[in-house]
């Protein structure tokens, strides 16, 4: 009996380190990841999918990262637009509309995709995480902000292998949008010109420019 009671503990200890060092390399997968992070670039599809289940957005483009602070995604379809940052403000543009909606960056970032992407801050001082599963080479992450944004419900990455794979996003009305990397360039040269924004003429401006 004794015996059986000292294999017994000698398991359950083996499991709690198992356990344990899952988590440290989770940790260390995400944490060294976000913090080793300088520039990223990569082709990117996005859907948005609303509280019933369907989907109203279908779109893909490009998208440039460099950190701190600056990045442009350029959607191509459906329809044409651009959301250029150069670390201090923010520009939306669209083409078919004609107009340009610019704001602090502080204040339009939030918990989004591309806060997580081109923070100032290094992650842990603004997430806290958890690995939910891993199938494939697949690593799903839960990401959680530490000071609640009203607008976003839940946050979720996902890794390729050790590569940057997918990011969703589950929004206060229910929308859950996804977003989905392809050809992704880690910390590879980004000419600054790429997150300069010069508007068009006939752009009608909402906000006020630097």
């Amino acid at each position: 009996m004794e015996r059986f009671k000292l294999v017994a503990k000698g398991l359950i200890a083996v499991v709690l380190l198992s356990c344990l060092t899952t988590r440290l390399m989770a940790a260390d997968l995400v944490s060294g990841y976000f913090s080793g992070l300088q520039s990223f670039e990569a082709d990117f599809t996005q859907t948005v999918i609303d509280a019933n289940g369907e989907m109203v957005q279908d779109s893909k483009g490009r998208v440039w990262i460099q950190r701190p602070g600056r990045f442009r995604w350029d959607y191509e379809t459906p329809y044409r637009q651009q959301i250029v940052a150069d670390g201090r403000q923010m520009w939306t543009y669209d083409e078919d509309l004609e107009q340009a909606t610019v704001k602090e960056i502080d204040e339009a970032l939030s918990s989004t995709p591309a806060m997580l992407l081109s923070s100032y801050r290094p992650l842990a001082e603004v997430m806290d995480w958890q690995q939910t599963s891993s199938e494939a080479g697949i690593t799903w992450y839960r990401l959680d902000p530490k000071q609640k944004d009203a607008a976003v419900e839940e946050i979720r990455i996902a890794f390729d292998g050790r590569e940057l794979g997918r990011i969703q996003v589950l929004d206060g009305f229910g929308n859950r949008t996804e977003i989905r990397f392809l050809n992704g360039k880690r910390n590879k040269s980004i000419s600054a010109d790429r997150f300069r924004f010069s508007v068009p003429a006939g752009t009608d401006i909402i906000g006020t420019p630097e």
